[in-house]
């Protein structure tokens, strides 16, 4: 499945506060799925390599086989074709972790200007206003970073779709001196954005 894919990410204050956002659509323009992920603390290139990576989770999430990625950040696609080096040891780390992402996809990346690029742009912006991840379609197994302001907190509509506050399955925590009976199941969660897959 071909899937067509903006992605977008900043830090008010860089470092600060800041959103990763992707928005992730069939060929033939429908939205497949849409999230401004907020990041309590990040820089503007943290947060785009962000953005690449929670889109390719996504794309695997809905089974697409081949992406079509558009990004205003011309460093981050620069570094990923290989023309810019990568000198930061952390970007660096967060590359590699993207290049396994990427492995299984047939990828075409390409850098657009900021006005073809509306759509994450606003998602990124709407998460740091809330100060919390916001979504339609969300990935599923990412673990919750906070919880979720009241739904009348939000106006809840981008690029003509409504989004919600991103709330995400999670296991309790055990009760001191009481054993957790084992789950029946393992419990699915997505790794740290940047640690191990």
């Amino acid at each position: 499945m071909q899937v067509k894919i903006n992605i977008d990410g900043g830090s008010r204050g860089n470092p600060g506060p800041g959103a990763a956002a992707y928005v992730i659509c069939s060929m033939d323009g429908k939205i497949l799925s849409q999230e401004g992920h907020f990041m309590p603390h990040c820089t503007n290139n943290q947060a785009e390599y962000t953005a690449l990576k929670l889109a390719l989770i996504k794309a695997k999430e809905l089974g697409a086989t081949e992406l079509f990625i558009q990004s205003d950040s011309q460093l981050l696609v620069k570094q990923y074709l290989g023309e810019y080096k990568i000198k930061h040891p952390d970007l660096a780390a967060r590359m590699a972790v993207i290049r396994r992402l990427a492995a299984g996809f047939i990828i075409h990346i390409e850098h657009v200007l900021r006005h073809l690029n509306k759509a994450p742009d606003a998602l990124a912006n709407k998460a740091m206003d809330a100060k919390q991840s916001v979504g339609f379609n969300p990935i599923v197994c990412l673990p919750p970073e906070e919880a979720p302001l009241p739904p009348d907190a939000l106006g809840n509509t981008v690029n003509g779709v409504e989004v919600s506050p991103v709330v995400r399955p999670h296991t309790p925590a055990a009760q001191p001196g009481r054993k957790s009976a084992k789950p029946k199941k393992p419990v699915l969660h997505q790794p740290d954005l940047f640690g191990e897959l």
